[in-house]
């Protein structure tokens, strides 16, 4: 799930939530809204957990791969 999806699933669910005033037989609008945003809001912390756990091995991978950088001042080949 994404940060998009999950923040939509929030938004479907306060508004059946706090919205809709339609009363149903068959199932309650309300506690349906309840879940949709409580699954949107797991999602939502999963996503954000999952970024950062990424950024973080990004940056470990960046600095493995890039060999110390040397001034020009130092390099052997220059003559002068």
């Amino acid at each position: 799930m994404t940060i998009a999806t999950a923040i939509f699933l929030i938004a479907i669910g306060a508004i059946l939530r706090y919205a809709i005033t339609v009363e149903a037989d068959v199932i309650d609008i309300q506690t349906v809204g309840l879940i949709l945003m409580i699954a949107g809001g797991a999602g939502l912390a999963i996503s954000l957990l999952y970024e950062l756990v990424q950024q973080g091995n990004r940056d470990k991978d960046r600095r493995d791969d890039v060999p110390p950088t040397r001034s020009r001042y130092d390099d052997p080949t220059r003559r002068l």
